[in-house]
């Protein structure tokens, strides 16, 4: 069965060490969780969350980190989970639709902080976590994407997988039963895409909180169905039209999928990344925006049906609008988090363009997806000139990576103005050589 794999390959992890690349890419993984976190602490949900789990906080080891208190582990992983997906800046792995940060770094981070392990442990249960899911990711898409969320689903499994790694190393039944039981609770609905709801952000706290309550039930004894992935009524003949499982385990252990993430350079759905991309190259040829008769972006068809909205009103509807982001990164150079404040939303500017902005689902990139990425803005302009650049890729993806010093960059942007500048610093220099330290050691409670 698929899972006495995946405990295979585990039991090996446990057993050696991370190679040099593989442990600093899971070191540029958690550095970009934490990029993603802190920003999300003061808006929705994460100001919600805290209010409803008051009488929970300051009563474990598990951290939340820049809000100065400690949770169980379970209720840390579901806090931090939902906070690190709300302003979309989390991380992507591209051929799952999926963005395994926000639910195996938040139940990895609170299972191992409240078992004292150290920076070493957390590195090797976060790769576990990423390679497990990733491939179960992989192997449902893309008919799975269709109606649920990746992060939701299939974040279960990198949860429990870290969760784990970390309660019972090197044990394979302890990660076989917490991946059997977090699969029966893997959910997350398309539809919240489709509101201002909050409830897509809580997809990967759910999906974090699943995995560490299997995770440490299974190493309580708690048994589940081990063949729940491939069974005639399992998670991938209810989930998926034709689940191809041959992708779960290929180069399981040889080739690591955390070293090709994508890490985003924008704060929006990565459905719109490529073309934003292209607008920007745009940008730099020296466009004149008043001189714009019409737009065309051409990209795949999903990107269309999750950001094809012409009349986004809130900051997590624009994030979600096509038209908007590449607007807005035409006329301001960058689609970061001041994209979405209320001035930029009501700029008559960008509501202009984006009037004149048609979208067309291309075949051939359809046909690509989910491997590839990419996207066409043709500009027409009033003299008939017509430009167009093409993105074969986003920015951030393994053929374009963001470097250390662009992670760097991002962290600072992000971490400094919620925890301040000198302690992001130092945090950002302990995370690079976490593998050194106890987590004890950062402190993250006192954030």
């Amino acid at each position: 069965m698929i899972l006495d794999e995946f405990a295979r390959y585990a039991q090996a992890e446990a057993a050696r060490a991370l190679p040099e690349q593989v442990a600093h890419h899971a070191k540029r993984a958690l550095i970009d969780w934490f990029s993603a976190l802190f920003p999300g602490i003061p808006v929705a949900p994460g100001v919600q969350l805290m209010k409803a789990h008051a009488a929970e906080l300051g009563h474990g080891r598990s951290s939340l980190p820049g809000q100065r208190t400690t949770a169980f582990p379970a209720t840390a992983a579901w806090i931090n989970g939902s906070i690190s997906h709300a302003v979309e800046f989390d991380d992507i792995f591209r051929d799952a639709v999926y963005h395994p940060g926000c639910p195996t770094i938040s139940a990895a981070l609170a299972v191992a902080e409240d078992r004292g392990a150290s920076g070493a442990d957390l590195l090797k249960a976060i790769t576990v976590g990423y390679e497990i899911s990733t491939r179960i990711g992989a192997a449902v898409q893309p008919s799975h994407y269709k109606f649920f969320h990746t992060t939701g689903t299939v974040g279960c499994f990198g949860s429990a997988a870290a969760t784990a790694a970390l309660t019972g190393p090197g044990d394979a039944d302890v990660l076989r039963h917490a991946l059997a039981t977090a699969a029966s609770f893997a959910s997350g609905l398309q539809q919240a895409f489709r509101s201002d709801a909050m409830t897509k952000a809580l997809h990967a706290g759910h999906a974090a909180w699943v995995g560490v309550t299997a995770g440490v039930g299974a190493a309580a004894g708690i048994t589940g169905a081990l063949d729940i992935l491939e069974g005639a009524a399992g998670f991938g003949a209810a989930l998926s039209d034709d689940p191809k499982w041959e992708r779960a385990t290929d180069g399981l252990g040889t080739r690591y999928n955390i070293t090709a993430i994508t890490q985003k350079n924008h704060g929006c759905c990565g459905h719109t990344f490529a073309a934003i991309d292209a607008m920007l190259a745009l940008r730099e040829q020296g466009v004149d925006p008043q001189q714009i008769e019409s737009i065309q972006v051409d990209t795949y068809k999903t990107a269309l049906d999750v950001t094809g909205n012409f009349e986004p009103r809130t900051a997590f509807e624009a994030k979600f609008s096509l038209p908007y982001v590449v607007a807005h990164g035409l006329l301001y150079g960058a689609v970061r988090l001041n994209a979405f404040e209320p001035q930029r939303l009501a700029d008559p500017a960008i509501r202009a363009l984006m009037a004149r902005t048609r979208l067309n689902a291309d075949g051939e990139l359809t046909a690509k997806f989910p491997n590839v990425r990419a996207a066409r803005v043709t500009l027409t302009l009033r003299n008939g000139q017509v430009v167009s650049q093409f993105a074969p890729c986003r920015k951030g993806d393994p053929e374009a990576p963001l470097t250390d010093a662009d992670l760097d960059d991002k962290f600072l942007e992000l971490a400094s103005p919620v925890i301040g500048d000198a302690p992001a610093r130092t945090l950002l220099q302990q995370l690079w050589h976490i593998d050194r330290h106890e987590l004890a050691a950062l402190r993250l409670q006192a954030l």
